[in-house]
């Protein structure tokens, strides 16, 4: 399988780590150690150092109650960074839902586009049918805002509900003339899921798998590990890399990670044992 993106065919015969990089002051995790510019522009050097596949650069906090900052504060703090992305030989990722973000983007070379939202805001889907060869991740996201989405979220399945929605977006796409090549699918781990239903989704990601399509996950440091274990964001290491392990074995094909370097580790020791690709 393969995942076609604007100036990579990135090859996923075996797992690939999406590295992230929030420019943002109010991240869960890391809100605002690469804010500023220089910072972030580091990170991304470094990221690529320890072994990303690919760059996931974003400006807008998606943590349950963020303030959305407006368009062009979320152009400001990616733009320049993103810009530098782009010189340092990997593809790179614009996670964001505003479509002009998309476009400046796009024109700065970015390969490919994940939203939380999946393209549903006005003029997002026609951004990314026009530009030909882009990548694109579409979200599984209950409604339309971080803000909400962790108000008591009820499914009568899950997996089966998350599965329809992903299928409908992709159907949607090929309708608009976008190869089902340029397109990965991400269950959206946290995002207005209680953690049972994120338990469920990587019980039965292979419902997920057979969608036929690139998945992307991402468990990373996130706050159902953290009921799970008792610890704070700053103590979800191990959990984080064991469940980017149970991900790949169950097979998702791209992980979306804070710590490269130890994922890309673990993943080395898991590929040598004949555990996963």
């Amino acid at each position: 399988m393969f995942w076609q993106t604007s100036r990579h065919r990135i090859d996923l015969s075996r797992p690939r780590v999406m590295g992230i990089v929030n420019v943002t002051p109010d991240s869960f995790f890391d809100g605002g150690r690469h804010l500023a510019t220089d910072a972030a522009r580091s990170h991304c050097e470094r990221l690529v150092q320890e072994g990303a596949d690919i760059l996931d650069i974003g400006g807008e906090s998606t943590r349950p109650g963020a303030q959305a900052p407006s368009v062009q504060q979320e152009i400001d703090r990616v733009m320049p960074v993103l810009e530098h992305a782009c010189t340092l030989g990997v593809p790179v990722s614009v996670d964001t839902s505003s479509p002009e973000l998309m476009r400046s983007a796009l024109i700065a070379h970015a390969d490919i586009v994940n939203d939380v939202r999946a393209l549903r805001r006005p003029g997002a889907l026609q951004v990314v049918a026009e530009h030909g060869s882009c990548g694109v991740c579409l979200m599984h996201m209950l409604g339309d805002d971080p803000a909400t989405m962790q108000q008591a979220p009820e499914y009568e399945d899950v997996v089966v509900q998350v599965r329809r929605f992903l299928q409908e977006r992709l159907d949607v796409l090929v309708r608009a003339g976008i190869d089902p090549t340029r397109v990965a699918l991400d269950p959206g781990i946290g995002f207005g899921k209680t953690p049972e239903h994120n338990w469920q989704l990587m019980q039965r990601q292979s419902e997920l798998v057979a969608l036929g399509r690139p998945l992307l996950v991402g468990w990373s440091r996130k706050s159902m590990l953290g009921r799970l274990t008792g610890r704070g964001p700053e103590g979800r290491l191990a959990s984080s890399l064991a469940a980017a392990l149970a991900a790949v074995q169950r097979g998702a094909h791209i992980v979306r990670v804070h710590d490269v370097a130890e994922t890309v580790d673990v993943l080395a020791v898991w590929r040598r044992a004949g555990l996963i690709p």
